[in-house]
């Protein structure tokens, strides 16, 4: 059974957490598929070039059918031409959405926690909250646990804290709604407020 770590006031540790027992025993495949589609939903989708249809000009037939020994043409337009259409090229009206249902979301978040856990890089603590809105402050939370990144959870995310974070590339702060697998997944360690985990484990 995979254990939060609980940290107390000056962010040292005070206690365990446990994971339920069902976490460890999902499939990562879940996580993959998940992870899969977050990605595909945020490509831009501009790609875009012009069939013969979409090509300006070409209406008029350059020469005649027979009788000049050269290959016959009905358009200056078609794709063989310099400044002719593109054949079989990217347009913008591709969908590039890959569904996963709702069940496959929480599976791909609760491996994603247990990872976490398992690796000793998921924290829990009272508060996040920077009182002071500066960014060395909020920097040594994280200097304090000696971790690469990490992603902060807040319950309700204030600005002061916000802006103490917002600024260190190596964290990620966000509020406890907007928490999914991929976020969880994509930085080395998870620091959240208690009352915002009971959230993500209880309610998903």
């Amino acid at each position: 059974m995979s254990k939060i770590l609980v940290l107390d006031d000056k962010f040292e540790n005070s206690g365990e957490l446990a994971l339920p027992a069902s976490y460890a025993e999902v499939n990562s495949h879940n996580l993959y598929l998940y992870v899969k589609s977050y990605l595909a939903s945020l490509r831009a989708n501009s790609a875009h070039t012009k069939g013969r249809s979409d090509v300006s000009g070409g209406g008029k037939k350059p020469w005649r059918q027979k009788g000049r020994g050269g290959a016959r043409a009905g358009s200056t337009r078609t794709n063989v031409w310099v400044g002719g259409a593109v054949a079989f090229g990217p347009t913008n009206n591709r969908n590039y959405e890959q569904k996963v249902n709702k069940k496959q979301k929480r599976l791909a978040l609760e491996y994603a926690l247990n990872e976490k856990a398992a690796n000793g890089k998921f924290f829990a603590v009272d508060s996040l909250t920077v009182e002071s809105g500066k960014t060395k402050d909020a920097a040594a939370v994280v200097k304090k646990l000696g971790v690469r990144d990490a992603l902060i959870v807040k319950e309700n995310l204030d600005i002061k804290t916000l802006l103490a974070y917002r600024n260190l590339k190596n964290c990620y702060v966000v509020d406890a709604g907007e928490v999914n697998a991929y976020l969880i997944a994509v930085y080395s360690s998870v620091i959240v407020e208690k009352s915002a985990l009971d959230k993500i484990v209880r309610e998903g």
